[in-house]
C-alpha cells in the first residue's frame, strides 16, 4: 500500500512541477502545457486509485465467504448432531446426552461465527476508514498544492502587469517631455 501512495503523491508532485516550469504565455498569465503528458499522468493516479476501492470490495467478499464458511460448518454440524440423535433414540440417556452436546455444538457454532462476523466487520470498518481518512489527506494536499501554484501564478503576473505599466509610464514621460 505504501509502494501506491508514493506513486500517487510522485505523481501529484510530477504534475505541481509541470505547471509550475512550463513555459509561460506573455501577458495571460497561462502557461504552456503538453496535454498529452497531463492527461497520462491523471490516468495513472486514476489507474493507481482502484486498488483501495478492490482492497475494500475483497475484505467485504472475504467477510462473505468467511460467514458462509461459518454458516457451512453450522449446518454440517447440525446435520451431524441430528444423525446422531436419530440413530441414539431408542436409548433416553443417550437422546439426552446426545441433545445436550448438539446445544454446545451449535451454540460454538454460533459463537464463532458471531466473531467472524464481528471481527470481519470492524476489519471493514478499519480498512474503510482508513482509505477515508487517506483520500482526505490527497484532497487536501492537492487543493493546498493547486492553491499555491495559483498564488505563484497570480504573483508573477502582477509583477509583469506592474513592470509594463512602469514602462508604459516612463514612455508617457518622455512623449511629454519631448513636447516641450
Amino acid at each position: 500500500m505504501e509502494k501506491m501512495e508514493v506513486n500517487i503523491i510522485e505523481l501529484l508532485e510530477y504534475l505541481q512541477d509541470l505547471v509550475e516550469n512550463s513555459p509561460k504565455v506573455p501577458m495571460s498569465g497561462k502557461v504552456m502545457i503538453d496535454k498529452r503528458e497531463v492527461v497520462d499522468v491523471i490516468d495513472q493516479i486514476i489507474n493507481y486509485m482502484p486498488d483501495q476501492f478492490k482492497k475494500a470490495e475483497w475484505v467485504m467478499n472475504e467477510r462473505e465467504r468467511i460467514l458462509n464458511e461459518a454458516k457451512k460448518e453450522y449446518d454440517s454440524v447440525r446435520k451431524e448432531t441430528m444423525t446422531m440423535m436419530r440413530q441414539n433414540i431408542e436409548n433416553h440417556d443417550i437422546v439426552r446426552e446426545a441433545k445436550g452436546r448438539a446445544q454446545e455444538i451449535i451454540a460454538s457454532a454460533q459463537r464463532e461465527a458471531k466473531a467472524i462476523r464481528l471481527g470481519s466487520r470492524d476489519y471493514s470498518d478499519e480498512i474503510l476508514t482508513q482509505l477515508d481518512q487517506e483520500l482526505e489527506e490527497h484532497k487536501i494536499k492537492l487543493i493546498k498544492s493547486l492553491q499555491e501554484s495559483f498564488e505563484v501564478v497570480a504573483k508573477e503576473i502582477d509583477t509583469n502587469l506592474t513592470g509594463t505599466c512602469d514602462v508604459i509610464k516612463e514612455n508617457i514621460k518622455e512623449l511629454r517631455s519631448m513636447k516641450k
